[in-house]
């Protein structure tokens, strides 16, 4: 029986592993990764649920100063994740070194907060062995935290042992969610996710703020299922790059996509990709309105 639960916030500066640490405290994958910074653009709800215990993990885009509306509006995101939350567990990367940028979060997004806080030292599996320790040092002088705790998210290095101190950390209280749910995302953009994490993975150009996926038709019947989807682009080079040399780029995203939607949804899916350009939608808050943000 359920006897503990809360809302954990999963936060840090652009690309240091959260959505994969995510994914991995709950032990599948419910946010799109990436090695590309502002993958996550949504305050996505990862829920793992124990004999005994129910934890609400918020994945978080990666807090950083705006230089676009849609960077703004990121931030904000951020913001309303961690308030009055029980936990906060702030990602660092010590593969790329800690520093001020994770200073500017700790001070904005962290600090404040009366909940415990962890300092997560991520991807200590990319760091020699003598180097994770300074590393360790390096985050204790960013702040106050309660914990400081190396982990592999991508090797699953020091997750058990960050779950359990996370659990324990909870206050009393029932399950906030059906045992069952996994998260609190709409299926539709679950599946427009898909698209775009392919799309990041198979686009080796600088596109990732420049991409978004909407999902504009959706038909399930009796063994297939029929999507219809749209990536936006901001300028017509980019529609280029996305579509590929005689359209093989985006084939390949379709059919990489389809392949994990045919997994998820237990049927074979018909898969119809087209690219569009809204121009600079990134800075226009009509466009961003329109496109869900």
């Amino acid at each position: 029986m359920i006897s503990r639960s809360g809302i954990v916030a999963v936060v840090g500066r652009p690309n240091v592993g959260k959505s994969t640490l995510v994914n991995a405290l709950v032990g599948r994958k419910v946010s799109i990764v990436s090695d590309k910074p502002q993958t996550t653009r949504r305050g996505l709800r990862a829920i793992l649920t124990t004999e005994e215990a129910q934890v609400v993990f918020t994945d978080t885009p990666g807090f950083h100063k705006p230089r676009t509306e849609l960077g703004v509006r990121l931030n904000d995101v951020v913001g309303d994740a961690v308030e009055g939350v029980d936990v906060i567990l702030h990602v660092l990367d010590a593969e790329s070194g800690i520093g001020r940028g994770d200073a500017f979060v700790f001070e904005r997004q962290v600090r404040p907060h009366r909940s415990p806080k962890i300092a997560v030292v991520n991807k200590v599996d990319l760091t020699g062995q003598r180097d994770v320790v300074p590393q360790l040092a390096a985050a204790a002088r960013i702040g106050d935290y309660d914990e400081i705790v190396p982990v592999s998210a991508k090797a699953g290095e020091g997750v058990g042992m960050l779950r359990d101190m996370v659990l324990a950390l909870l206050p009393e209280g029932p399950a906030l969610y059906p045992e069952e749910t996994i998260t609190d995302q709409p299926f539709e953009i679950g599946l427009a996710e898909m698209i775009r994490e392919k799309a990041l993975h198979v686009t080796r150009q600088e596109l990732p703020h420049s991409i978004t996926v909407t999902l504009d038709e959706m038909d399930r019947g009796d063994g297939l299922t029929k999507i219809y989807a749209s990536l936006i682009v901001e300028r017509d080079s980019q529609k280029g790059i996305v579509i590929g040399k005689g359209g093989q780029t985006l084939r390949t995203i379709g059919s990489r996509a389809r392949e994990e939607m045919e997994l998820v949804l237990g049927t074979k899916v018909f898969l119809d990709l087209r690219v569009k350009v809204v121009k600079e939608w990134q800075k226009d808050p009509k466009a961003l309105e329109k496109l869900g943000f």
